[in-house]
């Protein structure tokens, strides 16, 4: 299959896995490399907590080789801070170290960080070339969006000020911070910023099905295509997306029983990595998702509140099989 290269970085050109803060944890990454994802990424990192050793922070830095390629992904509005953080993000051996400009959420913009930057575009060409220093020979991308609003569409020439302080590739959510993740994603912005650089554009927003994905890559001209929520309780996502671009067939979805034993990997997974007791606490909101579309989904939805241990999630699992079944 077709390769892009990003800072010498072989991703195939199928589909990578967008970082998504509170779930593209290492569960979820072994899980979409498995189904065929091209390139995974962290979850979303600050760099004060980097620098001042937040406990949490080496947990959202690692990665094992049934993840990679991976890209750890930092977000700040201080190039001094960012670069200091870059520096200890590197002794984890990411592949790609990702620079976020796109968060819409308050608590980050309120900080002048995330998608906050594109108000900012010499601040953030100031960050990007600390962190494209301090990283050496390690590639460095920026996620952006179209704008802040509606009356301030910049990706263009954001993404001009990207590759000018040395990114490696540009990644563009196809959303204004004021959609948030609201409306639909206006792929001629994507185009746009494919003609205004000559680095690997990856393109972002809407991708829902093998289809799309294909449309994006025809409509915008973008190297790689980056799919988001769709894969959350549905990380076969990439596998279909895979098949269909290479032979033009969609593949049978997972049968609901294949479903059920994908989400028990996962919530094993996360088991593995984090304990029982947190792991079945940040399971509910997995399990929801992998419940999308069963008959009865609500009320089981409801029942996953009470998980605590591994054990009450397989008799609820045999429950859903056994209705499933009937």
């Amino acid at each position: 299959m077709e390769t892009v290269s990003i800072g010498g970085v072989k991703i195939e050109k199928t589909a990578v896995s967008a970082p998504m803060a509170g779930v593209c944890d290492r569960a979820q990454r072994v899980l979409v490399r498995e189904f065929g994802a091209a390139l995974t990424f962290g979850e979303m990192t600050s760099s004060a907590g980097i620098i001042y050793n937040d406990k949490k922070t080496p947990k959202l830095l690692m990665s094992e080789e049934d993840e990679k390629p991976f890209a750890v992904q930092i977000f700040g509005n201080n190039p001094e801070f960012m670069a200091k953080a870059v520096e200890t993000a590197l002794q984890y051996n990411p592949d790609i170290l990702d620079i976020n400009a796109g968060c819409p959420m308050p608590k980050i913009t309120g900080n002048n960080s995330g998608s906050a930057l594109l108000k900012e575009p010499k601040l953030l060409g100031e960050i990007i070339k600390s962190v494209v220093r301090t990283a050496g020979k390690k590639p460095v991308t920026v996620k952006i969006r179209s704008g802040w609003d509606k009356n301030s569409i910049n990706a263009a020439e954001t993404a001009k000020i990207c590759e000018a302080g040395g990114a490696a590739a540009v990644t563009i959510h196809a959303r204004t911070r004021e959609q948030m993740y609201t409306g639909f994603a206006d792929w001629e912005i994507i185009k746009q910023v494919k003609k205004a650089v000559k680095i690997p554009v990856i393109g972002n927003g809407d991708i829902i099905n093998s289809e799309k994905c294909r449309q994006m890559y025809e409509q915008t001209g973008c190297d790689l295509v980056m799919v988001g929520r769709a894969a959350w309780g549905a990380p076969w996502i990439f596998k279909e997306i895979k098949t269909f671009l290479e032979t033009g067939i969609i593949p049978e979805p997972p049968t609901l029983e294949e479903r059920l034993e994908i989400m028990t990997r996962h919530i094993e997974l996360l088991i593995e990595d984090k304990g029982e007791a947190v792991a079945m606490k940040q399971a509910r909101a997995h399990i929801a998702k992998y419940l999308r579309g069963i008959r009865g989904a609500a009320a089981y939805r409801n029942m996953c509140s009470a998980l605590t241990v591994q054990e009450d999630f397989l008799k609820l699992k045999e429950k859903i099989k056994n209705h499933i079944m009937e």
